[in-house]
């Protein structure tokens, strides 16, 4: 009898051994894939972000040089004169030089100029060819002149170039008495941006694809825009397609499924290019490998319970207190090795008592005393001395609204076993750093109280990084303002969340900024766009809104009291912005038009206030320049 009770006894307490590994190895599977799903969705955003940044400092040169030649006066004397001197070798000799000035000085791999009266191709080694609207190569220049743009983008094989495959940066040449004269532009070889998209998927382990509003890929690391191959026609998430092509305002990210597997997807149109970043990273051999490490750690699992039960029921009872005591240790063992290794990944690991409102561990209630809580002190109360004396102000609210008891307790009934929130925290009073908590909620069976473990992990060197890439971003290389783009979007943000208040939208031109260019050469022209917009900064305040959003056209968009303040100010900015500026090649005296409207008086939105602004600058430059007009 007492051998069927001990052998009964030996067996249930072998299935509740058995259930509670194979739940800790199901929990254990979960967790790890939730913190690699976490990693992946981190991973390609940042991989995003990145991309989108180089992508933008490599084009935004090209397009503002070739904006620069469209608008060079030699240019367009040269196609004025082209009638008379077609078979003059100097004259096209000419040409041909300054072509390959600017190659040479920019070291791009083409340059060129298409006439439109002659339809003459000209590059750096000279007239190459007449373009003829037979012929496919020259499709892209007929659908050009067709088009609105001031500039677009193409990829073709360059046959100036030994047919290599190029990226091209088409500028139209227009001049207001002849109209539409010309096409000027350079290249640069798509290589270089494969091997950009191929070192960050090789670093990062993702596939990045430049895709046109068709889903046609311009750029991948193995493919071009050279031979049209359509992405979504050939990948796993072919059914996201419209919903990622049909969103050009925010980046979007999605979690897709496949047969075979499946991945995670970040998107981001990029204005300046029209096209669309597509980043993928694929998790199927992650996912097998997940797959097959829980199916062997519940092979093992079983295999060892059953060595444990065949032992347990066929071993004499004078040993199974040896056995008990061997198996205390080893869980003991375990458990400090688990530790070991969580306290390697986190700063710090407490334990609370929701239901009780008191520390559960020893280190959480030293780590209260540590702060001035005398012992016994409740956790709430703790935790208000913590957010005093370790939390900067700005994170103060949110923690406690966070983590006080009532507000765990609450999500505790509803359901939600884990919190996170991020803040900047203290141990010296002075110097502040990035902290993370991840807080698991969950019940204490042994006296049925909510109990919370917090795990504090420093994320300060990865804060101040996504902070920095963010505001990298959103400025212009050159002048150091905002960029169009985050001119648009801050612009844009103010306006949804004070629709009443009055604002003032500001647009200032350089005048005769071209002159400055053809008489002291790019170089000259630079300084003066940097020191007039320093010059630009010191007359407004650090909330208002300052870009650069053209060549030599710039945006300030802030708050005033009344339009009285807004003349007066406008008055003294028109003089302050007329000064002589030292370059090297000279002393340039420049000065500023300037148009401005307000809102809500003339409208409410970027576009509209943009073009009511843009309306009075040209009443400006139409009155003589060097002055202000306000339209209301």
């Amino acid at each position: 009898m007492k051998k069927n009770v001990l052998m009964r006894t030996n067996l249930l307490v072998c299935i509740i051994i058995l259930v509670g590994f194979v739940i800790t190895a199901f929990i254990s599977y979960h967790s790890n894939r939730g913190a690699f799903e976490k990693d992946v969705e981190k991973v390609s955003t940042l991989t995003a972000e990145g991309i989108t940044h180089q992508i933008d400092t490599i084009f935004t040169k090209p397009v503002n040089i070739s904006l620069t030649m469209a608008n060079d006066s030699l240019l367009k004397e040269f196609l004025a004169e082209e009638g008379a001197h077609l078979e003059d070798e100097a004259f096209i000799q000419t040409m041909r030089n300054y072509l390959e000035t600017y190659r040479e000085k920019y070291d791009y791999d083409s340059v060129f100029l298409v006439s439109a009266r002659t339809n003459r191709y000209y590059h750096f080694n000279g007239l190459d060819r007449i373009l003829n609207p037979d012929t496919d190569e020259n499709v892209w220049y007929y659908n050009f002149m067709d088009s609105d743009e001031e500039y677009s983008l193409n990829i073709d094989n360059d046959e100036a170039a030994d047919n290599e495959v190029t990226v091209f940066i088409n500028c139209k040449i227009e001049d207001p008495d002849d109209g539409l004269m010309g096409v000027v532009g350079v290249g640069f070889r798509v290589d270089s941006l494969q091997e950009l998209l191929r070192k960050y998927g090789e670093k990062f382990d993702v596939r990045a694809y430049l895709v046109d509003p068709d889903g046609i890929i311009e750029i991948a690391d193995d493919k071009t825009g050279y031979q049209a191959e359509n992405l979504f026609e050939q990948c796993d998430f072919a059914q996201l397609k419209d919903q990622i092509l049909s969103n050009r305002e925010d980046v979007q990210d999605f979690w897709y499924t496949a047969p075979g597997g499946g991945g995670y997807l970040v998107t981001q149109y990029i204005e300046s290019l029209n096209w669309f970043l597509v980043i993928d990273h694929n998790t199927s051999a992650l996912n097998q490998q997940l797959n097959r490490q829980f199916a062997s750690s519940v092979f093992v699992v079983l295999i060892v319970i059953g060595f444990v039960l065949f032992t347990i029921t066929n071993i004499i009872r004078k040993y199974n207190r040896k056995i008990i005591q061997l198996t205390v240790e080893k869980e003991k063992e375990h458990k400090t090795i688990f530790q070991t290794a969580a306290e390697q990944f986190y700063e710090n690991i407490y334990e609370i008592d929701v239901t009780h409102n008191r520390p559960a561990s020893e280190a959480t209630e030293q780590y209260f005393e540590s702060l001035g809580a005398p012992k016994g002190t409740p956790f709430d109360e703790a935790l208000q001395m913590v957010a005093q004396k370790q939390i900067k102000e700005e994170f103060r609210q949110s923690y406690l609204d966070t983590y006080s008891p009532d507000k765990i307790q609450k999500a505790y009934e509803e359901g939600i076993e884990n919190l996170r929130n991020d803040f900047m925290l203290t141990n010296d009073g002075y110097t502040y750093y990035w902290i993370r908590i991840n807080a698991h909620i969950f019940c204490w069976e042994e006296d049925n109280s909510v109990r919370m473990l917090i795990y504090r992990q420093n994320i300060d060197d990865e804060k101040r990084r996504e902070i920095f890439m963010l505001d990298e971003m959103q400025k212009d290389s050159l002048t150091g303002l905002f960029n169009k783009a985050a001119t648009q979007q801050h612009v844009r943000s103010i306006l949804q969340k004070e629709p009443e208040s009055l604002f003032a939208f500001i647009i200032l031109d350089i005048d005769n900024f071209k002159s400055v260019n053809d008489r002291f050469g790019h170089a000259a022209g630079d300084k003066v766009l940097v020191e007039f917009s320093q010059t630009l900064r010191e007359q407004f305040r650090d909330g208002d809104v300052m870009g650069r959003i053209g060549g030599d056209e710039f945006v300030v968009f802030l708050k005033i009291p009344n339009k009285e303040i807004l003349e007066k100010k406008l008055r003294d900015l028109t003089d302050t912005l007329h000064q002589n500026i030292m370059t090297d090649a000279g002393e340039c005296e420049i000065s500023a038009s300037i148009g401005a409207t307000v809102s809500p008086d003339t409208g409410n939105d970027f576009e509209t206030l943009y073009k009511k602004a843009d309306k009075a600058l040209y009443s400006t430059k139409k009155r003589g320049k060097n002055g202000f007009t306000i339209e209301i």
